[in-house]
């Protein structure tokens, strides 16, 4: 399972900037990476774990802007097509992740 978080967040003041910081750092630390700007992904084992990080993750959501997680499937994962301009690239490989069981 891919738990995939998408966000707007405010920056408009200092005190935004270092929530948007807190949140994007707390991702990391959480096992997310940058999929691309305001988009993080984390891969999981199951469905009950990935409910896990997006309930851990929505509860460190700052007062201001809105964040939406969604799982899908690693099969559904690597039907996502990317484009860059005009020309199709290839599907990037998944990020490699330690799994411990």
């Amino acid at each position: 399972m891919w738990v995939i978080a998408m966000f707007d967040l405010p920056v408009d003041t200092p005190k935004a900037r270092r929530a948007y910081a807190r949140f994007r750092k707390d991702l990391i630390e959480d096992g997310f990476t940058m999929m691309q700007y305001s988009i993080y992904i984390r891969h999981c084992a199951s469905i009950e774990n990935a409910k896990v990080h997006a309930v851990r993750m929505g509860k460190r959501v700052p007062a201001a802007g809105e964040v939406r997680f969604l799982t899908i499937t690693d099969r559904q994962f690597g039907r996502i097509a990317v484009y860059a301009g005009k020309i199709r690239q290839p599907t990037p490989p998944p990020p490699a992740q330690l799994e411990l069981f």
